[in-house]
């Protein structure tokens, strides 16, 4: 199992950004390196984050599992999150989903057999005026409709 020892000297660069007593400061960047590296974040890591850091383990569980960007399941190459917050719904999000349900044999929070596609829904990435849209990766894709998410699939698919 791959640790989060040779991440460390970088963490410490970071570290010197902060005042002393702030070290806390660093769980969200040091989280979003550790998944960046191994594609979620393992129960290993944040064992070693909060040893680390020196802080409570509740508070890097609870960042976790506050912020959506952060995911301790390994996901597919591609992860596309659809917005199905209200403002999304009322412009065609939850026909999205379905849409994409259908086309990729999956349902929200699975991926396909592949290990090309995770789907998930996720409450709000700030783009109501462009909806339905996703966030593939780390990619907006906005005004979405059948026709562009089949464009875009095949165009991830290669």
């Amino acid at each position: 199992m791959q640790n989060i020892q040779h991440l460390i000297p970088e963490f410490e660069r970071w570290k010197q950004r902060y005042p002393s007593d702030f070290t806390g400061s660093l769980t969200i960047p040091c989280l979003r390196r550790i998944q960046e590296e191994r594609g979620y974040i393992a129960d290993s890591d944040i064992d070693e984050l909060v040893a680390y850091l020196g802080v409570p383990r509740m508070q890097v569980d609870e960042v976790i599992a506050f912020y959506t960007q952060f995911t301790r399941v390994p996901l597919g190459n591609h992860h596309l999150q659809v917005c199905h917050n209200l403002s999304c719904s009322l412009r065609g999000a939850e026909g999205l989903v379905g849409y994409l349900c259908a086309k990729l044999g999956i349902q929200p929070g699975e991926t396909t057999a592949d290990g090309k596609f995770t789907l998930s829904t996720v409450e709000c990435l700030a783009s109501c005026g462009t909806a339905p849209m996703m966030m593939v990766n780390d990619t907006y894709h906005e005004n979405l409709t059948p026709a562009s998410v089949d464009a875009l699939l095949e165009d991830l698919s290669k």
